[in-house]
């Protein structure tokens, strides 16, 4: 789960593989990763694609499935494949990240085995290699409910996915070559939906010809709307013309079901929204998704827009697109939208008993860390991002394989609790805990943007936020 610089309460789940029941069923997925050519902003350029599809194929399984993924590396370069938001319980070799895997060589496969045990809702697969997610590469996984278990609402008439993320005209290695010269990579070219660029709908800032997404949709019923931010820096606001969204259920929890006409969704971000289509079905309307925190003068043509089209819909969409949050540079109502998700502590997820019969006060914690990310740094002669000092350099052997292997002088074990005013230092340093112990985590975030964290493999809980 990501989320903006926050306290945490974590339970550390390391360990072994565990075996994977005999009752529960299997998925099996054969992907071919390769490059194909697309132009989503009318320029042609490579794009990542699995089978041939850009976004990839949707992961679809049940609670407790086994899911077997065999990858294929057509690309010209290493690949990995991360879950983001799947836990791989005691089965962290699974998780697709450096930390964790040797890279996938050009030409050769590779098969991920990990069960979604315990889990229901909505996350995303991605390369999280070299840049590579700028190029694509990524796709949906859905986690559906067993059938014994009851959802906090009722089943909608469809699941609709959509997929925002920023985009460069450039290509990936462009990019990389970019941040290794130590520079900005600077304003996006545009935002795309599903993959796609914007539908015209100012004819000075959107070229004729783009292809852009189209969403249908039946007079009266509701969807469920699973949106994914699968960018790599900028944060947007997403908004449907006229409709209201309710959200019921971000990445594995559900959530106090609650309206937004538009919502700041940050990088690596999921949410799942019940929209009913309850509005003059004779016309079309926009979806949008736009920059946050910037001069919106200057970005507007970093702006998606695809079309929620109505059956029996005779007309185009009309009218300016629905305005965002006017705030620009303040982030209190991005902040008070946040904290005003909660979770629905009454009702089950994967689980029968209730997701609030936990009870997080009387957690021992046991470890406390205060993690400082800082703007980016000349390190070597290179642009580098730090928590605590510590820019981290993935060693040759994967952390994993050194600790099955006792190699310790691959990685040190000295992260420190606090953050350090010495100077940038690059190294593989590794926070120290023991198995089932709970941690808390401080993020405190001193550069002058939005930043946003994944933990790979674990589930947490917001225990407090807000100003330093």
């Amino acid at each position: 789960m990501a989320c903006p610089a926050a306290a945490l309460l974590l339970p550390l789940l390391l360990g072994f593989l565990a075996p994977a029941r005999a009752t529960d069923p299997y998925a099996f997925f054969d992907w071919d990763v390769s490059y194909v050519t697309r132009s989503p902003l009318g320029v042609p350029q490579k794009v990542i694609a699995i089978n041939k599809e850009f976004p990839g194929p949707v992961v679809n399984v049940t609670t407790n499935y086994n899911v077997a993924v065999n990858v294929l590396n057509s690309l010209d370069e290493p690949l990995l494949i991360t879950w983001d938001g799947i836990q791989q319980r005691k089965n962290c070799w699974q998780d697709g990240v450096l930390g964790t895997n040797c890279p996938i060589p050009p030409g050769w496969n590779w098969t991920y085995n990990f069960q979604v045990k315990d889990q229901i809702g909505s996350f995303f697969y991605f390369p999280p290699l070299s840049m590579q997610r700028a190029a694509g590469g990524f796709g949906g996984i859905t986690v559906n409910n067993r059938a014994v278990i009851s959802v906090p609402f009722d089943t909608p008439d469809g699941d609709i996915r959509l997929f925002i993320g920023d985009w460069y005209k450039k290509n990936h290695t462009d990019l990389r070559k970019m941040l290794d010269d130590g520079k900005e990579l600077g304003m996006p070219d545009g935002v795309l939906m599903n993959g796609k660029g914007p539908y015209r709908y100012n004819d000075s800032l959107v070229p004729a010809g783009i292809e852009y997404e189209t969403i249908d949709v039946e007079p009266g019923k509701t969807y469920r709307f699973r949106v994914h931010n699968v960018g790599i820096s900028t944060s947007l606001n997403l908004r449907i013309q006229g409709h209201n969204m309710a959200m019921v259920e971000t990445e594995g929890s559900y959530t106090m079901k609650q309206n937004f006409t538009n919502l700041d969704i940050h990088v690596g971000q999921s949410y799942s929204f019940l929209v009913t289509m309850d509005q003059n079905a004779s016309s079309d309307y926009y979806i949008v998704a736009s920059a946050r925190f910037v001069n919106e003068s200057l970005w507007t043509r970093v702006t998606g827009v695809a079309i929620l089209h109505y059956s029996n819909s005779k007309g185009k969409a009309s009218g300016p697109l629905p305005d965002p949050p006017n705030d620009e540079y303040d982030k209190t109502f991005s902040m008070n939208q946040a904290r005003s998700i909660r979770m629905n502590v009454t009702t089950g997820a994967a689980r029968p008993n209730p997701q609030g019969s936990f009870h997080y006060g009387q957690i021992n914690v046991t470890q406390v860390y205060k993690l400082r990310n800082m703007p980016p740094v000349t390190i070597n002669g290179k642009k580098r991002t730090t928590l605590n000092g510590i820019s981290y350099s993935p060693p040759a052997t994967p952390l994993r394989l050194a600790d099955l292997y006792d190699k310790k002088e691959v990685y040190t074990l000295d992260f420190p609790t606090m953050p350090s005013d010495g100077p940038p230092v690059i190294g593989s340093s590794v926070i120290n805990s023991t198995y089932k112990n709970f941690m808390e985590i401080v993020f405190q975030n001193n550069d002058t943007k939005v930043q946003t964290y994944h933990i790979d493999g674990y589930a947490f809980w917001v225990v407090g936020n807000g100003l330093r």
